[in-house]
């Protein structure tokens, strides 16, 4: 029953992102904010996601993981209220910094790294991978159905007779409630999600880790590098890129990121067979270079077709590298560090991730610079993958380890 909670949450939750992410940036555009204000209003978003998502995912094994889910969710209803009930530019950058709203379709917020640590705890190791796959899948098209309704849902109403204004705020409302759906289903959790071993008494922690510390360090190193490159093209940007330079309406952007969605869903389960037979490294690094390599070639392209192309092959190969990312970290931690450590991981992505969106604003508002955060994305994030195939190829997990001894 826990897993087929967490498996419903983390669609509820992706829905939302995605029906929510796909029309934010036009949202706030709409309320009378400039493109740099935007992207400086995403930084702040993705920045105080960082810090409370740090609080809360390093006591969460302590704390209790049902109990920090639901602070989570309410904080995701709270921010979906504010962002409709005011266009006061200091009111929603408050909002954006203590709750919990996705710019970019995303996992944001203290979600993740619990329920990683959650399901670590109660499917086998062996299955580990396959389920965080599944796990993927299911976020993929949640968020790809949300993104696809999103843009339908306000293209509908506008053609009814409503302000575009008026449209976005129903989405924005279902963003909310969605946020008290979350907090419903956790409360639902049993004990078997939380920790049952824990570090004896005594042990020193930093951010809620002790054996673990150094390789949770250098991975969230490596992450950082990775998720600033993914910061600078956020759905939202990509959406707001796509309808600029060819004119792309809201209809027609929720099927594209429906598509791209779908693609990356598939991706992550596609994953597993490769991890199986060349490791969890090797999956992540390999199937990472040919990914950026399309990104790069994306606003080299001469039409609106061409250019959806490169954008859906890149989506088809783009996750293959989540589901082995999160199972990795997981196998190479101990069981009471694994909250803390999706956690500082993750934060570490939610810190790079946020100085990057301000640097695109700025880029999107210059006519000479507006494809370039596509190159900088491509290329940063090659860069990563080389770094991380360097530093980690040695560090297997153990189920890999047993399976070379055997």
């Amino acid at each position: 029953m826990d897993l087929k909670i967490l498996f419903t949450a983390r669609i509820v939750r992706l829905f939302c992102y995605g029906f929510l992410s796909l029309l934010l940036a036009l949202y706030l555009a709409q309320v009378g904010l400039t493109d740099p204000q935007i992207g400086l209003l995403f930084s702040l978003t993705l920045a105080g996601d960082a810090a409370v998502s740090l609080w809360l995912t390093t006591f969460a094994d302590r704390f209790g993981r049902r109990r920090t889910l639901q602070i989570g969710a309410l904080l995701m209803l709270g921010a979906g209220l504010v962002f409709i009930l005011t266009d006061n530019i200091v009111f929603l950058m408050a909002a954006a910094i203590v709750g919990v709203i996705s710019p970019s379709g995303n996992e944001i917020g203290p979600f993740l790294p619990v329920e990683q640590a959650g399901l670590s705890q109660i499917v086998p190791r062996q299955k580990r991978t396959q389920v965080f796959a599944w796990y993927n899948l299911a976020g993929s098209f949640a968020t790809a159905t949300g993104a696809l309704c999103g843009g339908w849902v306000v293209q509908i109403l506008q053609g009814r007779g409503w302000l575009a204004l008026d449209a976005y705020r129903v989405v924005l409302g279902a963003y909310a409630a969605g946020g008290l759906v979350l907090t419903l289903l956790f409360l639902t959790l049993s004990p078997a999600v939380e920790v049952q071993e824990k570090a004896p008494v005594g042990t020193r922690l930093v951010l809620g880790l002790h054996r673990s510390r150094a390789v949770v360090l250098r991975l969230s190193a490596l992450f950082a590098l990775d998720a600033f490159a993914g910061g600078l093209i956020l759905q939202s940007m990509i959406a707001y890129w796509f309808h600029i330079k060819f004119g792309v309406d809201t209809g027609l952007l929720g099927s594209l990121f429906f598509g791209a969605n779908v693609l990356a869903g598939i991706s992550a389960l596609l994953a597993v067979p490769l991890a199986k037979r060349f490791g969890l490294i090797n999956t992540m690094v390999f199937t990472h270079v040919p990914s950026n390599l399309l990104l790069i070639l994306v606003p080299l392209m001469p039409n609106l077709p061409l250019a959806i192309g490169l954008l859906l092959a890149r989506f088809s190969i783009s996750q293959m590298d989540v589901p082995t990312r999160q199972s990795y970290t997981m196998a190479v931690v101990s069981a009471d560090e694994r909250s803390a450590a999706a956690g500082v991981t993750g934060i570490a992505r939610s810190v790079g991730a946020s100085l990057a969106p301000v640097l695109t604003g700025l880029f999107l508002a210059n006519p000479a610079l507006f494809s370039l955060p596509f190159f900088l994305c491509g290329g940063l994030k090659l860069v990563y993958d080389l770094a991380l195939y360097r530093s980690f190829k040695a560090v297997k997990p153990p189920e890999e380890t047993l399976s070379q001894s055997a």
